[in-house]
């Protein structure tokens, strides 16, 4: 048999399946390599132009980063929140793309010169004297992830999207079929009889007997049950927690003080006077003057005479000013001294140092104690990441929260409450956090499903570890315990229920053709007559903003009664004022305004939406799926 085989090994056929058996294990080694070669690297291509990665994260990171400025703090960037925001970002780029590709369709040139006068005109770049400043622009740059070069081909983008979109509006017109209905729907005017029923001016009630009271109690019962509550274990590990376990050299604490050493210098600050002409002979005769010892306000009509400006600039660094030459010179004067004249892009300029603030430095040995600190909460945030790696191990094998807490050595505690961190009595429940977590540990304890594993959820400065143990439902306290609450929850209801019923009353008897007032001397109703008013509610006004929209729904003579905040009210229309739009002129031209700009916005979306159409689009959904990671 031995001899049989080894003949068979010694055979053609053999070696070649021997080596076909190497090749199938090598490729199954190198099994990813394999099955990536060839893949395409771009998130996505639109008709053939790749979207890098890269780009996409950075666009992702800024949208993401713009809507947190705008909700504030608050804002909870879940997963599902966080997939929308990268889909919107590659969505932004994928139309960058598709507009790009028209504009080179139709031979669209945005030159050099535009786009540099385009980011110059930008308010958001102006400095202290109000003209461009490189500094602000750099620190808008660094804000947002970009690069000088990203910006600048995003604001030639936009200025040939402008072109496009300038010539796709332009066709958009306001027909007098919509813009003249829509001004005398908006300028109409409306006079009316108000009666207003307040709940605080029903009289009182008769006093209830106690099964009135048992049955409203038992009817009730969202006003007289104790809250949801959730019994859970809330542990936290902080690198506050861990920091006094750390370590910090010497040697660390001086190469971060030299790595940071901007953070620890204010630079030398000045108040300046500046006087800007365009002659050179004018600013040398103004700063003559003024060396001579003339004062400001001399100096200004000065100025003035010679068509140039006088400013008095707010106090400022030196990257406060737009250019270095001119800085350069500002800040050489003494204070008090006059600058011979200086030329600029912009003119003859004249400084005069009206108040010098000193830079100041403070030394290492003076931040010592400030730096070990917050080098020892930078070294502490990377050991809590390692011990929740542990923790976590822990609890996926079996232990409890409160265990790995306990011998961990973490804050926890096991706590009732209900969603706005209060017990059954309506205290405020202790949490082992800090008080801007309280908000997002409430948010987790409630979020926790029953039967889910306890977990470490990642916090600002470290971990919050929660674990339900108990879901408590809302339960209807016993009448005994809230009998006060009821009674007077009762003598409300019933005060309202009186005020509504003689709503109800008068608008009974106006719709049976009794007179307005008549009808609300019966009822004994706060009444009076507003108008002309229009559509739109104001704050305070005469007319309730629950009632006022029902009034424009009515023809005249006719009422209707509504609920308020505070009771109840009933309004009957007295006369109505069509609008003349001979007289109303201004408005009907701020109508064809809105209803122009409003088809311009349609036409613009309809012609994006059809190259987007018309255009190749392949995204990468396995990568974008990463972006939000």
């Amino acid at each position: 048999m031995l001899t049989s085989l080894r003949k068979l090994a010694g055979t053609w056929f053999a070696k070649a399946l021997f080596l076909l058996l190497i090749g199938s294990f090598v490729i199954w080694g190198i099994e990813d390599v394999v099955r990536s070669s060839g893949r395409d690297s771009a998130l996505a291509r639109v008709d053939g132009q790749p979207i890098p990665l890269e780009e996409a994260q950075a666009a992702a990171r800024r949208e993401i980063t713009r809507i947190t400025r705008q909700l504030g703090p608050n804002f909870q960037g879940g997963e599902e929140i966080r997939k929308a925001l990268a889909a919107q970002a590659v969505e932004g780029l994928v139309m960058d793309r598709v507009l790009r590709g028209e504009a080179d369709r139709l031979g669209v040139v945005v030159p050099d010169v535009a786009v540099t006068s385009a980011v110059f005109a930008i308010q958001q770049f102006q400095g202290v004297d109000g003209r461009f400043s490189r500094d602000v622009l750099f620190n808008f740059l660094r804000t947002n992830d970009l690069t000088e070069a990203q910006f600048l081909t995003l604001m030639r983008s936009d200025l040939a999207r402008q072109q496009i979109a300038g010539a796709i509006r332009g066709g958009a017109i306001a027909p007098a079929a919509m813009a003249e209905p829509l001004t005398r729907f908006l300028q109409e005017r409306r006079t009316a009889d108000v009666a207003r029923f307040p709940t605080a001016a029903a009289p009182p009630p008769p006093t209830p007997t106690e099964a009135q009271l048992r049955r409203f109690h038992e009817n009730n019962p969202a006003q007289f049950s104790t809250p949801a509550m959730r019994e859970a274990v809330v542990a936290t590990l902080t690198a506050e927690m861990l920091a006094p376990e750390v370590q910090v050299a010497d040697a660390d604490i001086a190469a971060a003080y030299e790595a940071r050493r901007a953070q620890f210098e204010t630079p030398e600050r000045r108040v300046l006077q500046q006087v800007l002409l365009r002659d050179q002979a004018a600013a040398q005769t103004i700063a003559q003057q003024w060396q001579a010892g003339a004062d400001w306000a001399t100096i200004e009509a000065a100025a003035t005479a010679a068509q140039g400006q006088a400013v008095a600039l707010p106090e400022t660094d030196r990257a406060g000013l737009p250019l270095p030459a001119l800085a350069e010179v500002a800040f050489a004067l003494a204070q008090g001294a006059v600058s011979a004249p200086v030329q600029s892009p912009f003119g003859w300029h004249v400084f005069r140092a009206e108040r010098i603030i000193p830079g100041v430095t403070r030394t290492l040995e003076t931040v010592t104690a400030e730096l070990r600190q917050e080098l020892a909460l930078e070294k502490a945030l990377d050991l809590a990441f390692e011990r929740a790696t542990r923790f976590e191990d822990q609890l996926a094998g079996g232990a409890t929260l409160e265990e790995v807490a306990r011998e961990g050595h973490l804050a926890y505690a096991v706590v009732r409450t209900d969603a706005q961190g209060r017990d059954a009595s309506g205290a405020e429940v202790t949490l082992p956090v800090r008080t801007v977590q309280r908000p997002e540990t409430l948010r987790l304890i409630f979020a926790a499903n029953s039967g889910d594993a306890a977990r470490l959820n990642e916090a600002v400065d470290g971990f919050i570890g929660i674990e339900l143990r108990e879901i408590i439902p809302p339960a209807l306290k016993p009448y005994e315990s809230v009998e006060a609450e009821v009674r007077e929850a009762w003598r409300l209801d019933a005060k309202k229920r009186a005020q509504e019923e003689a709503a109800t009353a008068m608008l009974t008897a106006l719709r049976a053709g009794t007179a307005f007032d008549a009808a609300a001397a019966v009822t004994n109703a706060t009444t009076g007559r507003v108008g002309p008013i229009g559509r739109e509610p104001v704050r305070d006004g005469p007319v309730p903003p629950e009632l006022l929209a029902p009034l424009f729904e009515l023809a005249a003579g006719e009422a209707t009664m509504v609920a308020t905040r505070d009771g109840f009210a009933v309004g009957q229309v007295v006369a109505i004022q069509v609008a003349d739009l001979s007289a109303e002129a201004a408005a009907l031209d701020r109508m064809r305004a809105e209803v122009r700009r409003s088809i311009g916005d349609d036409l613009e979306a309809q012609f994006q939406a059809a190259l987007r159409a018309r255009s190749t689009v392949r995204v990468n959904q396995t990568l974008l799926e990463s972006l939000s990671r």
